[in-house]
């Protein structure tokens, strides 16, 4: 079928149903603990009202996503290479994105939108607040027809796509990764500990607020509450806890991994990168390589000896967060891969694998201020306290214990802070469990800084911050003199280069 993107149209009718199903979810979510309750103490007839109520709220959403379809167009202007977004029930906006500001386009599909039969897509720029415009329903044809346009950003609007438009696409592709279920299992069992034992943890206890609101709700005996988690804390030791909470947190995080990057595979078409991946929220990914910032391959001890490592691949910050300061981030994260697989992706988004150059190390002044502000000060409040309460006494011995286990991470720290400098590349090494490599080209440098304490002058240390479109990259307690002429070789290649950051 014919696919002329320069004439407005809408998306799919099937919108209507997903707009109107996750507005009703929403609400239906937030009245979910209050309609338990009514089931319990409300009379009927004020249970019908309640009902009735409710069925009224979910009628004027799905009216609403209906005013929504009727009034949503997009098109592609060819003339001014331009993506054009119509929308607004009351009050109407047009969003005009230029095609050569666009640095992804994500291609959802939702459970929902499985279902249906159909996609979801969304493009994302540099300096939007999120998605800058989101096509919730669309054919499969159309959308990955829609993307290469978007980004190619192709003239010719006019395609004829035949029904297997995307078999035939994916035959002119040549796999870069492809991370099999095996491989999947043993990133799960050798990745991500803090974030997945932090979201069990948040988790468990949103439980536990769950579980007191119902007690209150249905007037449960909150003493008998109290005292069967008692009884348990008797029966569970301190360790078997730590163990359970350990075992816990790795099944989350296999189940995490499985359910984000089940079929992860990385595909080259034309000039772009196509990641898929997703077990039942399937996702697919179109970047162009010029628009990724820093590259980063992350690698611990256990991946290193089974030849796995993580990569990621940052673009432009968009948006704002909560506090209205920190820039939001839009990563893209690859698990899974191994060498060669690293090395092909590096060839594909920098153009070639970044060669050996001049390394440079930190002072050893790097020590001094972690151990002071994060161990010395620490350890001795706690040991006045423990010495003057006698409840704490007994765990005096742990001063000790953290004491040399931090000295030995901020010395391990310490020793891998490196950054080392060619005439292509810089590469920022760092970390203490994972070992991180950061990678950028001097043009996507957007500014330098450099500062210097007081009491380093006379030693000659200072500190280095790149600045970049995706976050800045930090060098710290290096010789200041080399800082500086790095700054200006930097400044140079910048100045004198005709390649564009974006």
């Amino acid at each position: 079928m014919e696919n002329d993107f320069s004439k407005p149209q809408r998306q799919s009718a099937a919108g209507i149903i997903i707009m109107g199903s996750h507005t009703a979810f929403k609400i239906v979510k937030v009245f979910i603990i209050l309609f338990a309750i009514s089931l319990v103490k409300m009379k009927t007839n004020s249970l019908i009202f309640l009902t009735s109520g409710l069925a009224i709220v979910i009628f004027i959403s799905f009216l609403i996503a209906y005013l929504w379809y009727l009034k949503f167009t997009f098109f592609l202007n060819k003339d001014k290479q331009e993506f054009i977004v119509n929308k607004g029930i009351f009050n109407r906006d047009q969003v005009i994105i230029q095609l050569d500001k666009i640095q992804q386009v994500n291609i959802n599909q939702t459970i929902l939108q499985k279902i249906i039969g159909v996609y979801g897509l969304k493009i994302d720029t540099a300096g939007s607040n999120g998605a800058e415009a989101n096509i919730l329903a669309i054919d499969e044809s159309s959308a990955y027809n829609l993307k290469e346009h978007l980004l190619n950003k192709s003239t010719d609007f006019a395609l004829d796509i035949k029904e297997n438009d995307e078999a035939n696409i994916t035959t002119e592709n040549r796999s870069i990764v492809q991370i099999s279920t095996w491989t999947l299992f043993k990133v799960g069992l050798t990745s991500n500990y803090g974030r997945s034992l932090g979201l069990l943890i948040l988790f468990l206890s949103s439980l536990i607020h769950e579980g007191q609101q119902i007690i209150k709700a249905f007037q449960i005996d909150g003493i008998h509450y109290v005292s069967l988690m008692s009884g348990m804390s008797t029966i569970f030791s301190v360790t078997i806890l730590v163990v359970t909470l350990l075992l816990l947190s790795l099944i989350f995080n296999l189940v995490r991994v499985f359910y984000k990057y089940f079929e992860l595979k990385i595909t080259q078409h034309k000039h772009s990168l196509l990641i898929s991946y997703g077990l039942f929220a399937k996702k697919n990914t179109l970047v162009n390589p010029e628009k990724v910032q820093i590259t980063k391959h992350t690698q611990n001890f256990f991946q290193k000896k089974i030849g796995l490592l993580n990569m990621s691949l940052r673009q432009a910050h968009f948006g704002k967060s909560k506090d209205e300061h920190e820039m939001q981030g839009n990563t893209l994260e690859i698990v899974g891969c191994n060498a060669n697989e690293r090395d092909e992706l590096l060839k594909m988004i920098l153009g070639k694998i970044p060669a050996k150059g001049k390394i440079f190390i930190p002072n050893w002044r790097f020590l001094n201020l972690p151990i002071f502000f994060n161990l010395v000060i620490p350890v001795v409040v706690f040991l006045i306290v423990g010495f003057n309460v006698a409840e704490i006494k007994p765990y005096l011995p742990l001063a000790g214990i953290y004491f040399l286990t931090g000295v030995l991470m901020i010395y391990i720290s310490y020793k891998r802070h490196r950054i080392t400098v060619n005439e292509e590349f810089i590469i920022k090494k760092s970390g203490i469990w994972d070992i991180s490599h950061e990678i950028i080209m001097p043009n996507k440098i957007q500014a330098i800084t450099t500062f210097q304490y007081p009491w380093h002058k006379g030693v000659d240390v200072g500190h280095l911050c790149l600045h970049t479109a995706a976050g800045k990259i930090r060098f710290k307690y290096g010789n200041y003199t080399e800082i500086k002429h790095l700054v200006n070789y930097w400044i140079y290649q910048v100045e004198s280069g005709n390649k564009g950051w974006m």
